[in-house]
């Protein structure tokens, strides 16, 4: 090496890590100051110390950021991978990596652009899952006794709702403060909705609103978490979000939208001067329907009055004709009498005398009595000489004899015909078990069972298929 380079080498000055880190961080941080950062955000990561990491890039490059836990709360919107934003805060340096990162402690959308992009896609996702479908809007109720309000505390809302509730039908209303834009104000509306529904009394109806405001103030109405919970609430929900104009996918999903909170108020209660009018209205039409019904029943009852007989003339036509029948009869039954007394005097002379007619009968009773007594003696004498003369006669004991016999033998025939010794006498041969019954299948005893065979002149032993070829003493084998 040169006397000139040992001498330029001794000119450089000379840094430690930690002071060239330092002099790097400062010269960032004082060079750029406060900035503001246009990018995607990617490699989004939540810690569980609340800081949040994340990088923005185009197309041209990278930066890393990061969000400290107090800040989160301050951001404006909810970070998420994939959206385009403006991110607002200062440029470090992070001496222990070499690397610089932008710390962030405010974003918001860039441009009105990427939020309908988004509003787009979430749209298009919940309405094929049908959550805009009209079949699963419910009908609002006629005159809510208790209405839920889900608005901010502080405010024109609030107001106008109390205002024309209390003007149109005054009702009792539960309001249930939320903040209506910011981190953190969907959690805050969703939670909310979620808790009206859990309430032991839970509100008859539900109103969801705030005032009007830009795109991005509107965005908490535009949030998933709050439009699953309007889809999944019992209770029938009006949403007034914005002016008229001003359209968030909370008006899909929500079972009617109001144009303005105050039009929402309108749609909850009815107007009671036009009830009491229709009512007036309606009482007086039932009062003339009333008189008129009336009226023709009236005539009716005239027209079936007017067709009724008289009365008194029915009671003296009546009174007249039951007199004539009270004489006919008085001069009726002192005839029918007469008749009837002639017609018993007439039966009773053809009568005979019952002494007489007695007399008749006990003369035939005698004589069949005699006839009867006369054939009995006649037959007891014939039996009693027959019985005499078989008792007298060997001709006829002999004959009962050889009667006897011959029906005695004829019998006994019939018996050897059937009797089972005449059929072992044949040739055949009975086989019994062990208790005398009759085998007749050979499939009846097992093998090895006992047995015993009546031939003609005996009876032998024996067993059913023995396991040994010698057959036991006394006993045979089949």
């Amino acid at each position: 090496m040169s006397e000139s380079d040992d001498s330029l080498s001794s000119n450089v000055p000379e840094y430690s890590v930690s002071e060239i880190s330092g002099a790097i961080k400062r010269t960032l941080e004082s060079g750029f100051g406060r900035v503001r950062v246009r990018g995607e955000i990617t490699e989004l990561k939540r810690y569980p110390s609340g800081h949040v990491y994340l990088s923005l890039k185009d197309q041209g490059g990278k930066i890393s950021g990061v969000i400290w836990r107090g800040s989160v709360s301050r951001l404006g919107l909810k970070p998420e991978n994939g959206i385009e934003v403006i991110a607002t805060g200062r440029v470090s340096a992070y001496g222990e990596r070499s690397s610089y990162q932008l710390i962030i402690d405010r974003i918001s959308f860039a441009g009105e652009g990427a939020l309908l992009a988004k509003i787009e896609k979430l749209r298009q996702t919940l309405l094929a899952e049908g959550l805009f479908d009209p079949e699963r809007k419910k009908p609002l109720p006629f005159l809510p006794r208790l209405i839920g309000v889900v608005t901010s505390s502080q405010g024109a809302v609030l107001h106008d709702i109390r205002t024309t509730i209390a003007r149109r039908f005054p009702r009792s209303v539960l309001v249930w403060p939320v903040a209506v834009q910011g981190e953190g104000a969907a959690a805050q509306i969703a939670a909310a909705i979620e808790g009206f529904a859990h309430l032991p009394q839970r509100p008859d109806i539900m109103i969801v609103a705030r005032g009007g405001g830009s795109l991005e103030d509107l965005m908490a109405f535009n949030d998933e978490r709050v439009l699953r919970a309007v889809a999944a609430c019992p209770i029938p929900l009006i949403s007034a979000v914005g002016h008229e104009t001003d359209t968030t996918l909370i008006d899909y999903v929500s079972d009617r939208r109001a144009p303005t909170p105050t039009a929402a108020a309108e749609m909850a209660v009815p107007l009671r001067s036009e009830l009491i009018a229709d009512m007036a209205h309606r009482t007086a039409r039932l009062t003339g329907a009333l008189a008129r019904q009336i009226q023709a029943a009236r005539g009716r009852f005239d027209r079936a009055v007017a067709q009724l007989p008289d009365l008194p003339s029915l009671l003296e036509n009546a009174r007249m004709r039951l007199d004539d029948r009270g004489q006919r009869l008085d001069l009726a039954l002192p005839m029918v009498a007469t008749r009837a007394r002639s017609a018993l005097v007439a039966i009773e002379r053809r009568i005979p005398a019952p002494e007489l007619l007695i007399e008749r009968r006990r003369s035939i009773v005698e004589i069949r009595e005699n006839a009867l007594r006369g054939a009995v003696r006649h037959l007891m004498q014939a039996r009693q000489n027959a019985f005499e003369r078989q008792r007298l006669s060997p001709e006829s004991v002999l004959g009962a004899i050889r009667l006897q016999r011959a029906r005695l033998e004829g019998s006994v025939g019939r018996l050897e015909a059937v009797s089972p010794l005449a059929v072992l006498a044949r040739g055949y041969a009975l086989v019994q078990d062990a208790s005398g019954k009759p085998i007749t299948q050979a499939a009846s005893l097992p093998q090895g069972g006992k047995i015993s065979v009546r031939f003609a002149d005996g009876v032998r032993k024996g067993r059913l298929d023995p396991s040994s070829d010698e057959p036991p003493q006394g006993e045979f084998s089949l």
